[in-house]
């Protein structure tokens, strides 16, 4: 006889509690053209802390958020359990860099914290991704540490890039210019460079073709 499974332990994060408010603030202001029931797709949403922050925050909209993590996963099921929202949805297990996603279609993409600690190729992912599944004149919103034409704000930023570099030579702070062209070349421009506590930014893309 197999062995049950574990009752999913749901995590919320020191740094997600911290930045919840803050990135909430930001997407109040940006989701506002969104009409009510419009869904915004989370991807990579980790523990599910934010998805949750938001979806009570913004009960008008319906949140969906994602992850390959079998971990992070058990985590946001256990916080879309706790919640029983209507507008938070389960957790779907996408791969960013998958050329077909497990959802047709959304109102908003969110990403947060995932640029810097995943190779290049999960930033084209998640454009490419985009520009199938957003209609024109969407958002796209990714938070997280970036530099601003190779500088990297802090030197708190300079010492966390060498450390992600270290932990894995295809992780790093990407800069903001690279991008941008990344993203329009896919579609998207960028409209907003928004500075946020800790020497981080939320990054504002609307989808123009």
């Amino acid at each position: 006889m197999s062995e049950a499974r574990p009752t999913p332990q749901k995590r919320s994060p020191p740094a997600a509690m911290r930045n919840a408010r803050p990135i909430t603030d930001v997407l109040a202001r940006v989701f506002s053209q969104l009409k009510d029931g419009s869904s915004v797709l989370e991807i990579a949403a980790g523990s599910g802390y934010h998805a949750a922050t938001f979806a009570q925050a913004m009960p008008h909209l319906i949140w969906q958020p994602s992850d390959p993590s079998a971990e992070a996963f058990d985590s946001i099921t256990a916080h879309v359990k706790d919640l029983n929202l209507d507008n938070l949805k389960s957790p779907l297990e996408l791969d960013v860099c998958a050329k077909t996603w497990p959802v047709a279609s959304a109102n908003a993409i969110l990403c947060i914290n995932m640029i810097h600690i995943s190779p290049w190729e999960a930033t084209l992912g998640l454009f490419d991704g985009a520009a199938r599944v957003l209609p024109i004149g969407a958002p796209l919103v990714t938070y997280g540490p970036y530099s601003i034409e190779g500088d990297f704000i802090a030197e708190s930023n300079v010492a966390f890039d060498q450390s992600l570099k270290e932990r894995n030579a295809s992780w790093g702070i990407r800069d903001v210019k690279d991008i941008a062209a990344t993203a329009l070349d896919r579609g998207f421009r960028l409209e907003e460079t928004i500075s946020m506590p800790a020497n981080n930014m939320t990054l504002v893309f609307n989808k123009i073709k």
